[in-house]
């Protein structure tokens, strides 16, 4: 009985004192390995915008048009977490052509001809690259890779930011407010923009499967 009475004392004075406790509101991310896919790199080419699947068709058929097979690197697309890498493979070692870090990944999109896939960067100052690959059989799990690393990207800013928002809750009162141009507001912007082309590829995918399933 004493100690029935010492547990319930126990969890009273931790019920009392829960605000101390901090509240995890989001949980915590999965850390997804590497993965790796064999693809055709047709190239880099400036965008106007940093979304749009009318941009990325665009960019897609204007390299289609210009250029050919032969003109294409064979290459390893390494999707991480935190990393897109355009990797050549040379006879003795890699040599890394693009590496793109996934919180600037501003859209991405499956092409018009389901073999092509493309993704927009902001690297800063108003540019805006898009890079462009050729995927076989299709560029279904190429972009299914990236989505899923740019969902466990905006879970990590939502776990990150969620400390900083209570303790600026609890002391808004004598803040100042923040300037809009903070990494937490390009973060936002970014991760909003992540959000739209998931939408959009789940979208492309879902109308390009019907044909072929036929």
């Amino acid at each position: 009985m004493a100690e029935r009475k010492s547990a319930k004392a126990a969890v009273s004075s931790s019920s009392q004192n829960g605000s101390d406790v901090p509240l995890q509101e989001f949980p915590m991310p999965k850390t997804e390995l590497v993965q790796k896919f064999h693809v055709l790199y047709l190239g880099m080419t400036s965008v106007s915008r940093p979304i749009g699947m009318d941009v990325i068709n665009s960019a897609i058929e204007n390299l289609l048009s210009s250029t050919g097979k032969e003109d294409w690197t064979p290459v390893i697309l390494s999707v991480a977490d935190a990393t897109v890498a355009v990797i050549k493979e040379k006879e003795e070692e890699e040599e890394v052509l693009v590496e793109c870090r996934v919180r600037f990944l501003s859209f991405m999109g499956v092409g018009r001809d389901v073999h092509t896939f493309a993704f927009i960067m902001d690297s800063g100052n108003q540019h805006f690259q898009c890079h462009i690959f050729w995927c076989d059989p299709n560029a279904g799990c190429v972009s299914e890779a990236v989505q899923a690393a740019c969902v466990l990207r905006y879970q990590k800013c939502l776990v990150a930011r969620a400390p900083s928002q209570r303790a600026a809750s609890s002391s808004s009162s004598s803040s100042s407010p923040s300037p809009s141009t903070s990494p937490d507001s390009v973060t936002r912007r970014v991760t909003t923009s992540v959000k739209r082309g998931v939408q959009s590829l789940i979208d492309t995918l879902k109308t390009k499967k019907q044909p072929s399933e036929q």
